[in-house]
């Protein structure tokens, strides 16, 4: 049976917008539990899923795409699952956190391109990865790669389910190859860290170049988990901000006409 994580919006409060967050490497549902109850306080149903199972090491082309696959699923069966008396709230987003961000992008080419799936309406890609992996080390050389924020960093460090060394875990080269060649036609809001040491800026500027709708949103002294880092308020109100563009198709509602900084 399959487990989520649900965050529900304040009662008497219409939703605006179903949230389904995907863990990264190591990563529990219990990782997002702040950036859930933040979501979910400005009323959005955000649901929290078990990271992907994407095989150990480099799977090949098949078996990847069966685990995407199964995946795939898991995530319809968590989309439906959150659905209100008229269905599931619509826009309908995916926000992915490092692989899991990177399976959510390879769905979209995969999904478009057989007509299945969950279609999502927008995503939100946080964290992706590169090829590099964290140096190995010990737990606090971990947590430094990942975060500077001691909240986040006693919350990894208490939850007995985080897999300690997980970054050191290579990211598929086919998975990295099917997100940066998915082409996602919805609109995406890419986030990322300047001081990630597993990301590859130059790929994320191109991929954000190649995409129709994509917005590349760089957070300055963000780590791995950009999401959760010490910047987490105010990476939370860019997703806001997104997620009520998005509602307004994609035109700003607040456009700054002057200011001194």
């Amino acid at each position: 049976m399959t487990e989520y994580t649900d965050h529900h919006a304040p009662q008497g409060l219409r939703i605006r917008a179903t949230v389904l967050v995907v863990p990264g490497r190591g990563e529990t549902r219990h990782t997002y539990d702040r950036l859930g109850r933040r979501l979910a306080a400005d009323a959005y149903r955000v649901r929290v899923v078990d990271a992907p199972d994407l095989g150990a090491g480099n799977p090949a082309a098949g078996e990847l795409a069966a685990r995407l696959a199964s995946f795939d699923a898991r995530l319809t069966e968590a989309a439906d699952g959150a659905a209100g008396e008229d269905g599931v709230v619509r826009p309908l987003v995916l926000l992915g956190a490092d692989t899991g961000a990177l399976a959510v992008a390879a769905l979209l080419g995969r999904d478009a391109a057989s007509g299945a799936g969950t279609r999502p309406d927008a995503v939100v890609l946080a964290g992706l990865p590169g090829r590099s992996a964290a140096a190995g080390g010990t737990w606090e050389e971990e947590l430094d790669v990942r975060t500077s924020c001691p909240t986040h960093r006693g919350a990894l460090t208490a939850d007995t389910r985080v897999r300690r060394g997980s970054l050191d875990e290579a990211v598929p080269d086919a998975l990295l190859a099917a997100a940066h060649a998915a082409g996602a036609d919805v609109p995406a809001l890419i986030l990322t860290g300047d001081a990630d040491p597993l990301a590859d800026h130059d790929a994320l500027v191109r991929t954000a170049k190649s995409l129709p709708r994509a917005r590349l949103s760089v957070v300055r002294g963000g780590h791995h988990d950009v999401l959760n880092d010490l910047q987490h308020r105010s990476v939370a109100a860019e997703i806001v901000t997104f997620l009520e563009t998005l509602r307004n198709g994609l035109v700003p509602l607040v456009a700054v006409e002057s200011s001194a900084w």
